[in-house]
């Protein structure tokens, strides 16, 4: 079959669907299909087409970038060249579905990643395009029943929508890393809260900052993002600042010990934009409970709350520190929702499963 991918970015710029997209691009490969990816280049003006762990790249020239949009005219035009079996988009990315929406050039799954939260001038004029794009898409792959309920776009389309959750190696997080989660242990004191991800608006970072006036631990926070001086800054102001640790990046050959020697992983999440939270899986998988936020999305449906994890209401510092000090004081319920988170990533979120998944759902499309 030959498949090709949509997107913004690509590996190695970091991000959840960035690396969702990688992992799903190259067990497609592994599986004998005749896998592109097509993006857009962050080094600017030329065109790159590179062959990356069986997969054939192609980076188109980059204009500039638009409320987080990169705008390239170059993307339609190889577009207009490919000839695949399918096309699978990963939205939102609107350069990619106007474009593929115009020339049709295969039958189109869609991954409904988040609806389109900040950028509301945007909407303005994209919400007619976004619609006819949906419209014609042989079929939409949600990451969580949730988001199909609570997405204004998804509902009306529910029938055309089938639920393919989201899903890591899991083994890359279980297996042991004893050596270096005890240099991570002894590099910081106390209990470890961790949290990963790009350090954007909607993470709610500044909520787990207040909350961490209340709480006697150390946290974690790695990344980087638009965010970082400010929070950063914020939390001198708040007098949290020796026990906030920024660590910017970690290499993926790192990121599993830090997940194992965390006691407690914290999404505080504050807006939609967070659809489903590939971290919170990361976690789970390395055996580490979860404390996410209720937003309506995947997040709530990944993270069960009682079970894997706490689920406590957006915006609301408070609420953190009490799920934070309810965890780190009782240490049997750490572990047992750890196991339990560890059981779920295996069964719900492995990696094979949702290459199977998706390639039921082209065969389906493709009659």
């Amino acid at each position: 079959m030959r498949i090709l991918h949509i997107y913004k970015d690509y590996h190695p710029v970091m991000g959840g669907i960035e690396n969702h997209l990688r992992w799903l691009a190259e067990a497609q490969a592994a599986r004998g299909h005749d896998v592109t990816v097509l993006v857009t280049n962050p080094a600017g003006l030329e065109t790159t087409v590179r062959e990356e762990n069986g997969v054939r790249v192609i980076r188109a020239a980059r204009l500039a970038t638009v409320a987080s949009t990169p705008l390239s005219l170059s993307l339609p035009l190889i577009l207009a060249r490919e000839k695949p079996d399918i096309v699978h988009l990963q939205f939102p990315y609107p350069v990619g579905e106007v474009s593929q929406w115009l020339l049709r050039r295969a039958p189109t799954v869609i991954s409904y990643q988040s609806d389109v939260v900040r950028q509301a001038r945007i909407l303005r004029f994209y919400n007619p395009l976004l619609k006819q794009a949906l419209k014609q898409a042989a079929r939409i792959l949600a990451s969580s029943p949730n988001y199909i309920q609570s997405s204004p776009w998804l509902r009306p389309l529910a029938h055309k929508c089938t639920v393919v959750p989201l899903a890591i190696d899991v083994s890359r997080f279980s297996a042991p890393r004893r050596a270096e989660v005890a240099s991570i242990r002894q590099r910081f004191s106390g209990p470890i809260l961790l949290f990963v991800g790009r350090l954007r608006y909607y993470k709610g970072l500044d909520y787990l900052i207040q909350a961490m006036k209340n709480v006697d631990a150390t946290l974690l926070i790695v990344g980087s993002g638009p965010e970082a001086a400010r929070l950063g800054a914020m939390s001198y102001e708040l007098g949290v600042a020796h026990k906030v640790h920024f660590l910017g990046d970690i290499s993926d050959a790192l990121i599993p010990a830090y997940y194992q020697a965390a006691d407690v992983f914290v999404l505080p999440s504050s807006h939609r934009s967070e659809a489903f939270g590939i971290v919170l899986l990361e976690a789970m998988a390395a055996g580490t409970p979860l404390i996410s936020t209720e937003l309506g999305t995947g997040t709530s449906w990944v993270n069960q709350d009682g079970v894997t994890g706490i689920v406590v209401p957006p915006r609301d510092p408070n609420a953190l520190a009490g799920a934070i000090r309810r965890l780190l004081e009782d240490e049997s319920l750490r572990r047992a929702m750890g196991v339990r988170a560890q059981a779920r990533a295996r069964a719900e979120f492995d990696l094979p499963a949702l290459v199977e998944r998706v390639e039921r759902v082209y065969e389906e499309v493709l009659g």
